[in-house]
């Protein structure tokens, strides 16, 4: 088998590949950079609390809810 038709058959593919990719990152604009999104992991996050699970509001409509006096029923326990 001849090396120079499956050496040309490959970058014709590498060829085909950038420009394909080349062109789809010119259509997405100037909406980032190379340089600013690899200063994306050094961004501040703002902090978010995640609230705290009230117990009435998760518990079975069987349940009625538990509080300080009464034990967590079976099904209340199976949740976790």
């Amino acid at each position: 088998m001849s090396v120079v038709p499956l050496t040309l058959t490959i970058s014709l593919c590498l060829v085909f590949t950038f420009v394909i990719f080349f062109l789809c990152e010119q259509a997405r604009g100037r909406v980032s950079s190379a340089e600013r999104d690899s200063l994306l992991p050094l961004a501040e996050e703002t902090s978010r609390l995640a609230p705290a699970p009230a117990l009435r509001d998760s518990a079975p409509p069987e349940c009625g809810g538990h509080d300080d006096t009464r034990a967590p029923c079976p099904g209340c326990l199976r949740r976790g």
